[in-house]
């Protein structure tokens, strides 16, 4: 599991995937959100920019990426 700490109040769902390195860029990013392939705390998420908050956690091709203060 990768874990994501916040420089901010929240980070962007594309740019965490960016982040984390589970995709090159941020057209990847889209493209993949949009094929409904990426969940957020269970539930399929098609907004690239769906603010992420502390404790949210993202699921994308077997991999896990946790929002930390």
């Amino acid at each position: 599991m990768e874990v994501i700490k916040l420089n901010d109040e929240y980070i962007k769902l594309g740019q965490a995937l960016k982040a984390a390195g589970l995709v090159g860029s941020g057209v990847e990013a889209k493209i993949v959100i949009l094929d409904e392939l990426v969940m957020v705390n269970g539930e399929v998420e098609t907004r690239r920019g769906r603010k992420l908050y502390d404790g949210d956690v993202v699921s994308f091709n077997g991999e896990t990426i946790q929002i930390e203060q």
